[in-house]
């Protein structure tokens, strides 16, 4: 089922290569989907959005959710999500106020601020930190349902301030979204939501719509086509990074409970699509772990899908120390990365590229996903290597302040005019030249 690859074997690192290059290029679609032209056609959708407006986004809905929607319908109605509100049941309401609460306190402890000006003779410079005006927030749906992703998205931008925000999510083949959902969208104060699933719905985010008006900013986790749909309108709005279907890569040696290992990496397949990974020098926990998989794997309800993902998308790999252990993880650049080690500090200081790193065998991923304060919007693909997890300040944007006096321009004059004289800028040089006295 898992397949397992040994450093010792004279394959091991072809079959490394080939496990990245499955993580990173879109391999983790849905079943039957793995052959299909993910940047094709997500480039057509969008194409055809941007071009012919909410007309395209009907009949996208309709071919690819199975919603009959309107122009009039694609906006959930304020009534509909106050009346979702209403009937949630408190005590998950409850959840809802104290996930908000450790996500909000996380936030703004995270939240940068800006420095003291810097004052430099007659020179001032510095920076400020903006909200963004208006950003739309993308919430899975359809396979399984993700409340915890209005918390983890919607929380973070409003501590950034954001004034505008509008959240998408794919609608049933009724046309509704899950009342969970908008339950705790109205919990937070949110009005705007409309029934737009995957690429669909990054594109009316992205391009505006008679019905959507547009975004600046897109966040939120999705599948293949989310993920590639995000990457395509890059420029246009700018995006939290590109988080795709779930990975998680676990550290582990012989201290580590295989019972435990375990059931993480079931977490994780559990998504279907979802990679799991476990790295470790022990070839006897590595046994055990396949062990326990199987055993834990029989009791699970989703048992059928997990085993699809643990066969297409996952691996152990024996190596032969924990150095090599960090050192691979850090190529991986995971969404979700553990370590159960006899020495965690020496792991967590050794690897360096992760969405987000859970230390110890007391912090299982569930503990970010819902409730621990940090967003789990994560990047996948081994993008973590230039992407961060969502937070606040990706819902600011800094601005540069420089204010000079007459004489600090006169005291830097010449230096500018000459720079912009080697460059071939005599305008540039001008502009400055026109001011000395």
């Amino acid at each position: 089922m898992i397949r397992r690859y040994r450093q010792s074997d004279a394959t091991f690192e072809a079959d490394v290569r080939g496990l990245l290059t499955l993580l990173r290029e879109g391999g983790l679609t849905e079943s039957g989907a793995a052959a299909l032209d993910v940047p094709g056609i997500v480039s057509g959708i969008l194409g055809d959005i941007a071009s012919r407006g909410d007309d395209a986004v009907l009949e996208w809905e309709r071919k690819l959710d199975k919603a009959e929607l309107t122009p009039a319908t694609i906006r959930v109605s304020a009534e509909a999500i106050a009346q979702a509100h209403a009937e949630a049941e408190p005590a998950f309401l409850a959840l809802v106020r104290r996930v908000a609460a450790n996500i909000r306190e996380y936030q703004e402890h995270i939240l940068i601020q800006a420095p003291p000006l810097l004052s430099r003779g007659g020179r001032t410079l510095g920076v400020r930190y903006t909200p963004i005006d208006r950003v739309g927030l993308y919430v899975p749906g359809m396979n399984a349902l993700y409340p915890s992703t209005v918390l983890m998205t919607l929380v973070p931008a409003q501590v950034a301030g954001v004034k505008q925000i509008a959240i998408a999510s794919p609608p049933l083949s009724n046309g509704d979204i899950d009342p969970i959902v908008l339950a705790v969208a109205g919990e937070l104060g949110i009005e705007e939501v409309y029934r737009l699933g995957g690429a669909v719905a990054v594109g009316a985010l992205a391009y505006g719509t008679e019905a959507v008006p547009a975004t600046n900013f897109i966040a939120g986790p999705g599948n293949a086509f989310v993920a590639e749909a995000k990457r395509q309108v890059l420029g246009r709005v700018g995006i939290d990074s590109v988080a795709g279907p779930s990975e998680v890569l676990i550290v582990a040696d012989e201290s580590a409970p295989p019972a435990w290992v375990a059931a993480d990496l079931l977490a994780q397949a559990e998504h279907n699509p979802g990679s799991a990974i476990l790295i470790t020098p022990s070839e006897t926990l590595a046994d055990a772990v396949v062990d326990a998989v199987e055993q834990q794997l029989a009791k699970l309800s989703r048992a059928d899908a997990i085993r699809d993902a643990l066969t297409a998308f996952s691996a152990i790999l024996v190596v032969d120390d924990l150095a090599g252990a960090c050192d691979l993880a850090s190529d991986f650049a995971t969404e979700h990365l553990q370590i159960m080690t006899a020495d965690d500090a020496w792991c967590l200081d050794r690897i360096r590229n992760a969405g987000a790193i859970f230390v110890g065998p007391h912090t299982p991923v569930p503990l970010g996903d819902y409730y621990a304060g940090p967003s789990h919007v994560l990047p996948t693909g081994g993008t973590a290597k230039f992407f961060g997890p969502l937070s606040a300040n990706d819902f600011r944007k800094a601005t540069s302040i420089l204010q000079y006096d007459a004489a600090s321009l006169a005291a830097d004059s010449d230096d500018v005019i000459d720079f912009a004289t080697r460059e071939g800028l005599t305008a540039h040089a001008d502009a400055v030249r026109v001011r000395k006295c």
